[in-house]
């Protein structure tokens, strides 16, 4: 019985593996956007919360900005997104919600567990990409730059003092890690 041979390294395997990069990315971005909806959706209806829910749009806004220039190269570069993206808009608007509900210091804690992630997928990106595709290395390096400024707001609001903070940070970090995976492949 012969074994299949396996697909030699190359153009197909790099065109690959910047589809998977891609597909991620535009999932993560999407994610992000739900995200911060669902926790300014909740924000908007507490009393003395417009000076965050206004912090959450304005993140929002910068996420949509990374989401439309994903959308973009999925569509120049003929990458299907993930099938799984229906689910995530509805998971990471359920995590936004959820977690703005169990108070801003939660939803702070959410967002600096996942901005967490995040940076340090990009920075694995970068570094892949700085010599093959430089200008993609430096687009996703501004986005990182982002991330880690909405990291840095949260943990300056009050993350790590969020009921729960190390158990809560763990499942979404956890979560992150595994979307991250599944939207490479689906």
């Amino acid at each position: 019985m012969s074994r299949p041979v396996p697909p030699r390294p190359g153009q197909g395997a790099q065109r690959a593996r910047l589809a998977e990069m891609l597909r991620v990315d535009q999932a993560g971005e999407l994610a992000a956007v739900h995200i911060y909806r669902g926790q300014a959706a909740v924000m908007r209806q507490a009393p003395g919360r417009e000076r965050i829910a206004s912090q959450l749009k304005e993140m929002e806004g910068h996420e949509q900005v990374h989401l439309s220039r994903f959308n973009d190269l999925l569509s120049e570069r003929k990458v299907r997104p993930t099938l799984m993206s229906p689910v995530w808009r509805a998971a990471a608007f359920a995590l936004g919600a959820g977690t703005a509900l169990l108070g801003d210091k939660a939803a702070h804690a959410c967002t600096e567990a996942v901005e967490t992630v995040i940076e340090k997928h990009y920075a694995g990106q970068i570094e892949e990409l700085k010599d093959r595709d430089p200008a993609l290395a430096a687009e996703l390096s501004q986005f990182r730059d982002d991330e880690l400024a909405h990291r840095d707001l949260a943990v300056e609001e009050g993350a790590h003092e969020a009921t729960a903070y190390p158990l809560l940070t763990a499942v979404i970090q956890a979560g992150c890690r595994a979307a991250i995976k599944i939207s490479e492949k689906i």
